[in-house]
């Protein structure tokens, strides 16, 4: 049985590259799924959705964003919030 070789270090993980607007700072939460990215300004009670190459925004309210969940196979996107689950449909469009 042959002696067991030391590991290889491990990579630093990479900082993810910045798609939103820099004048908005670093986002609460944000992530992706499915070719769709988001990040949630809490303080600005913004949630910015990147699909595409474009990007929308809404307003969220009382919702502090936490999560992401794609609901079916479509493209449907909810929010995990600390109210519960919030479908991106339910919030309104911010300009």
């Amino acid at each position: 049985m042959e002696p067991l070789k030391p590991m290889k270090p491990m990579r630093p993980l990479m900082t993810p590259q910045r798609w939103w607007p820099e004048e908005l700072g670093e986002p609460a939460a944000s992530g992706g799924q499915g070719g769709t990215r988001y990040a949630f300004f809490g303080e600005k009670k913004l949630l910015l959705i990147e699909h595409g190459g474009q990007v929308q925004k809404f307003d969220t309210g009382e919702h502090r964003i936490e999560g992401v969940s794609q609901v079916s196979a479509g493209e449907a996107l909810a929010f995990t919030s600390q109210r519960g689950s919030v479908a991106l449909s339910d919030l309104k469009r911010a300009s």
